[in-house]
């Protein structure tokens, strides 16, 4: 996923005119240009105005030898360009998303540390009724509700009541720890979602999320999540459509005569080649959650008859609504008056889940006014166990089934994809996968702004930095190709609200800067 760019009017081995992934260096060849080396920056400080003044796109070092009317020649300098400002823009989101998302990542063994004496207990002889649980986590908070039990999952792990109250935040349950041998009360914590996930993790998948500001914080993840796969694929496009004379360049990054830009430029390409299908599931999957784009994802899903089915516990049939959304991520145990009928207990309303096939790693959600038991298996590890159970409280008789085979193609698909987002789908590998991606994005990133900073014009006195390929690339790219893709950019601007809005804004600037830059060129006294 390379971030750096090239000025393609200079030779392709000058000091300033090498960049990222996609260029032509003189390595690839085995010869050096060393002539004219005192011109060089002040060629590529100019050329960035002399584009814009005479409209030209410069074919880059690879095109020409292509041939310049190839459509690879053509769509590389408009590529770096976009590249370019995307991968310096974005860069500081995606260092921020990556560094939440790596801390993340690891929090799901921290938790095991930091609260092992809720979560673990000494293995007993024999593990009492739920009821008996239940009664425990009652007695200790006698004020607050309960709305589900999560039973012991393992040996030597607690069992989890979740309980709401006036203490209790909205959007959070109470999570009351009991010891399942004992009936002890191991101590009580806040627990958000579907996973269960305790103030550590909860803490950091808000700051990974919404940075804690809430829904102005969303804008930052979403707009980070809209732009990570362009800039992945533009870099593994410019990485792969480079020349090279041996195919282990591609893979692998160089180890010795390199300089330390093209060095920088190896790693940087190499990793990106690896890591860049991770970093686009990533993004994908990050959208179904996001404001905008979440919203046109849900509703293209639903179209196609892929919406997340859920299982109804509603006692009368036209009592029953639908339930919308991604089940479990972000949402919260709601409160609602208990039943006051016939109730057969927990422990025979989990028998008879167990005899209709729900059994092993499972959450109970208590019968509220009007609903019955809802019994659902929560182990997300592939192959997965998420079939789930509605069960009348007065006599276990199951009034509703739903069975994670019957769901949808595109359901399932959207499971797996929030789920392997999560760090939950394959356990441990899962999150260390995760926890490599992020390291390997933020090393990218630093790589991309160091080749940036190496390519400054070094002969310039004021301040200076990289700068992006000349402007007016899109004019030589053919009609027939430029209608199609701008067609298509204006519909992946549509459907993915933020990124069509900032590449918007990238232009405008992009503009403002050329009449600034054509307004100092005409002002200038010539030589």
């Amino acid at each position: 996923m390379p971030l750096d760019d090239r000025t393609t009017a200079v030779p392709a081995d000058s000091a300033a005119g090498t960049a990222l992934a996609g260029t032509t260096d003189a390595d690839t060849t085995g010869t050096r240009t060393t002539s004219t080396s005192t011109t060089t920056d002040t060629i590529t400080s100019t050329t960035d105005t002399t584009s814009t003044d005479t409209g030209s796109a410069f074919a880059d070092t690879a095109g020409a030898r292509a041939g310049t009317g190839s459509t690879w020649s053509a769509l590389r300098p408009l590529l770096l360009r976009l590249h370019f400002y995307a991968g310096l823009l974005i860069a500081p989101l995606l260092l921020v998303a990556a560094t939440s998302g790596l801390l993340y990542a690891l929090s799901f063994q921290a938790e095991k540390i930091v609260y092992r004496h809720e979560l673990q207990v000494p293995v007993g002889d024999r593990v009492l009724p739920l009821s008996a649980q239940v009664a425990a986590a009652r007695a200790a908070h006698p004020d607050a509700t309960v709305t589900a039990v999560w039973p012991s999952a393992e040996d030597g792990a607690t069992t989890r009541v979740l309980m709401t109250g006036p203490a209790v935040e909205e959007g959070r349950s109470l999570a009351v720890f009991v010891d399942p041998y004992t009936a002890d009360v191991r101590g009580a914590l806040p627990s958000y979602g579907s996973s269960g996930a305790l103030p550590l993790r909860t803490w950091l998948s808000e700051f990974h999320a919404n940075l804690r500001l809430g829904e102005p914080g969303r804008l930052y993840s979403e707009t980070a999540a809209s732009w990570m796969w362009v800039v992945a694929l533009g870099g593994l496009a410019l990485w792969v459509g480079r020349r090279r004379t041996a195919g282990r360049a591609l893979f692998l990054p160089g180890r010795r005569g390199l300089t330390s830009r093209r060095r920088t430029l190896s790693w940087h390409g190499s990793v990106g080649l690896w890591a860049v299908t991770g970093l686009v599931v990533l993004s994908a999957t990050g959208l179904t959650w996001s404001r905008y784009a979440g919203e046109n994802i849900d509703a293209i899903q639903t179209r196609l008859g892929g919406a997340t089915p859920t299982v109804s516990a509603a006692l009368d049939p036209a009592t029953a609504g639908p339930d919308a959304g991604h089940e479990g991520h972000g949402a919260g145990h709601h409160t609602a008056p208990a039943s006051q009928g016939p109730d057969i207990g927990i422990d025979r309303a989990v028998e008879a889940a167990r005899d209709a096939g729900v059994a092993g790693r499972i959450a109970v959600t208590l019968p509220a006014e009007g609903q019955g038991y809802v019994v659902k298996e929560t182990d997300t590890q592939y192959p997965v166990h998420l079939d789930a159970v509605a069960l009348d409280p007065a006599d276990g008789t199951v009034v509703d089934e739903l069975r994670f085979a019957d769901h949808p193609v595109l359901a399932k698909l959207t499971r797996f994809g929030i789920d392997a987002h999560m760090g939950v789908l394959f356990g441990l590998a899962n999150q260390l996968v995760l926890a490599a991606l992020m390291v390997a994005l933020l090393l990218l990133v630093l790589w991309g702004y160091r080749m940036w900073w190496l390519r400054r014009p070094t002969k310039e006195r004021r301040l200076s930095a990289g700068r992006p390929a000349p402007r007016g690339a899109w004019r030589k790219v053919p009609v027939t190709l430029l209608l199609p893709l701008t067609a298509a950019t204006a519909l992946v601007g549509w459907f993915v609200p933020l990124l069509g809005i900032s590449l918007l804004v990238f232009l405008a600037v992009d503009l403002l800067m050329g009449r600034v830059a054509r307004a100092r060129t005409r002002t200038s006294p010539s030589a």
